[in-house]
């Protein structure tokens, strides 16, 4: 075997270089953002499964937003915790490669369904009088496979392109592991990759950014035609809130891509913008998509009033 291939089931974390003093207020930082993402999108999900009158095509779609969530703050957060405890700064291999990919089922997760979740306000609110017929429980089912089923083909390909191809490094820039990094620890050509990494970047983002812009204009001209001054206002006041939630989840993407692709860019910027699109987007989705939806509102309260008024 060549030497200069370096098979150490190990890997070198840079996470942040801690002080001892730093050590516990990014210990706090982190519990308590895990915590907030945990609560807010379990309660979203207990909420709609629990209660029947919720087992909407609109909400069976919402459900996979906040599994999607969680799967992108559990890939992150525990480990972060612990190495920022432990500050040890070694990682196995396998369980970078396993955190790689959930990051990014999730990153690719979170663009699809809320693709699926504007085409479903599309037909809901456009064309009220077929929305049953169209929005079978059959639909919403296929709808939700090719979600799912699409993230996983396009980012098991995108680790089997990375996992044939050898390492001559074990040192990672970032706290946390995804595709980008771990291409930097390898030693062979890896033009194909990057091809088929920016692929399914421009494709899942032509195919979201389509979507959902396509289906919010048609909402707001639908809205701003109806007669209705109440229905215009509720329309532009959601349509502006989802829209911005989007484009901020969008913009901290964008810049993370862009940034790999950048020599100069500061190594900080680059770990703040990718640690931000892993902690904003989950924590701000079940609160914007989810518990400030009216239905989804009363149930949470009653189930408190309910819970205080037993206790």
């Amino acid at each position: 075997m060549n030497n200069r291939y370096n098979t150490s089931s190990f890997l070198q974390i840079n996470v942040f270089n801690l002080s001892s003093e730093s050590v516990f207020p990014a210990f706090l930082f982190a519990t308590l953002s895990y915590m907030i993402i945990l609560f807010c999108n379990l309660t979203l999900i207990l909420t709609i499964v629990l209660n029947k009158s919720l087992h909407q095509p609109m909400y069976l779609i919402l459900l996979n937003l906040p599994i999607n969530d969680l799967i992108g703050s559990s890939a992150l957060f525990p480990q972060l915790i612990k190495e920022i405890l432990r500050n040890s700064g070694i990682m196995q291999y396998s369980a970078c490669v396993a955190q790689a990919f959930f990051i990014h089922i999730y990153a690719a997760g979170t663009v699809f369904n809320l693709s699926a979740m504007a085409y479903d306000r599309y037909i809901a609110i456009c064309y009220p009088l077929q929305y049953s017929t169209v929005m079978t429980n059959a639909h919403i089912m296929r709808i939700i496979t090719i979600v799912w089923m699409s993230c996983l083909v396009l980012i098991a390909v995108l680790f089997f392109l990375l996992l044939r191809l050898p390492r001559c490094r074990s040192e990672m820039t970032n706290p946390y592991c995804d595709n980008a990094s771990l291409l930097t620890l390898v030693c062979a050509d890896t033009t194909i990759n990057n091809i088929y990494g920016l692929f399914i970047s421009a494709f899942s983002q032509l195919v979201a950014n389509g979507i959902v812009f396509y289906t919010y204009l048609r909402i707001l001209i639908t809205c701003f035609r109806s007669k209705r001054s109440d229905t215009k206002a509720k329309a532009l006041q959601t349509c502006a809130t989802h829209l911005i939630v989007f484009l901020l989840l969008e913009c901290l993407g964008l810049f993370t891509i862009i940034s790999y692709r950048l020599n100069n860019v500061s190594p900080h910027f680059r770990r703040f913008m990718g640690l931000s699109t892993l902690i904003f987007p989950p924590t701000l989705n079940p609160i914007i998509y989810g518990l400030k939806t009216k239905e989804i509102q009363e149930k949470v309260l009653n189930f408190l009033k309910n819970r205080m008024f037993s206790s």
